[in-house]
């Protein structure tokens, strides 16, 4: 992938992801509405090595290929806490700010939070980011619009692998039993509301939340932040193996869209990670804002995610309540 790109194309080409070839994908079954979809697997699918060899499903927009969306009235701010985990990795010295793009090695819950999404897209295996959020299920799992659905088609496969390390899996593989977008994105692929999520399955009798913990989350809040962005990207210079992170000052995207903007080098596969304002470093929590999405073509690192709104709102308290 081109250095230029950033983590999510509009203008993605057919043969971009070049992936092992899928064996054993079991059909899709039918979604519950236009917005959700219901997953099925084919249990031992993922291995360390397809894993590792999936390739990054990512975005790069360009001029016209952005649909406007008015702007939503104003709403009073909607702000869930976060959910500690029983036992998070201690947190060491606090890291650089600002920071284009590098390891995180500063610990805290969002290590264990944090994670890669592995799926089938069409006949190819790919990734992207994610993180548990705080929900009342305890089983909900926050990431971008094209990391659930793309090109019309609901990906399948669906897991989250909160912690990944090179191929391991530290905290398991979490099973989707759904997956929701919000109805722009379902109905459109409206850049603007590139929000995706998914609900796994217990594993080994306990829920996500209960084991890795969830980040709080915050709707109608503002522009203009100290933000801090968390990813998995898998393409040149970055390979899947690691948590990586930027932070910054955050604007408001003044070409295309209503998105956030933020200075970040971060590539193909860093899609869906979460974007934090009130970062603590000390804890590795924060409130969820965003998520990357996408970034232009002519404009080199600096990465665009959603404004969390009532649309956003609402696909989070339909996929909390599933």
């Amino acid at each position: 992938m081109n250095r230029h790109r950033t983590a999510a194309s509009v203008l993605l080409a057919a043969g971009a992801l070049i992936a092992g070839a899928l064996t054993g994908a079991a059909p899709a079954a039918a979604a519950d509405g236009p917005a959700s979809f219901r997953q099925q697997h084919t249990e031992g699918f993922w291995t360390a090595e397809r894993m590792r060899s999936a390739v990054p499903l990512d975005v790069v927009a360009a001029p016209g290929t952005v649909r406007r969306t008015p702007a939503a009235p104003s709403d009073r701010p909607t702000l869930i806490a976060p959910t500690p985990a029983s036992a998070a990795p201690a947190a060491v010295s606090p890291t650089a700010f600002p920071q284009a793009g590098g390891p995180w090695t500063g610990g805290g819950a969002v290590v264990k939070t944090s994670g890669r999404v592995f799926f089938t897209f069409g006949d190819r295996t790919a990734s992207c980011s994610g993180d548990s959020v705080t929900s009342a299920n305890g089983s909900t799992v926050m990431t971008a619009g094209h990391c659930v659905k793309y090109q019309g088609s609901w990906h399948t496969n669906w897991i989250f692998v909160p912690g990944y390390d090179n191929g391991s899996a530290p905290y398991g593989q979490w099973t989707a039993t759904q997956t929701f977008a919000t109805d722009k994105w379902a109905a459109s692929e409206d850049m603007n509301m590139d929000v995706g999520l998914a609900v796994v399955a217990p594993l080994n009798g306990q829920k996500l939340s209960q084991v890795v913990g969830a980040q709080g989350l915050l709707f109608n809040g503002a522009y203009n932040k100290r933000m801090y962005a968390f990813g998995f990207p898998a393409a040149s210079p970055y390979d899947g193996s690691k948590l990586v992170y930027c932070s910054g000052n955050s604007g408001k995207d003044f070409l295309l869209t209503k998105d956030h903007s933020l200075g970040c080098n971060m590539t193909g596969g860093s899609s869906g990670g979460p974007w934090f304002q009130d970062f603590d470093e000390a804890t590795g929590l924060g409130t969820q804002v965003s998520v990357n999405s996408f970034g232009y073509v002519f404009l080199p690192n600096r990465m665009f995610g959603p404004y969390f709104g009532n649309e956003a709102k609402a696909v989070y308290d339909k996929a909390q309540n599933s």
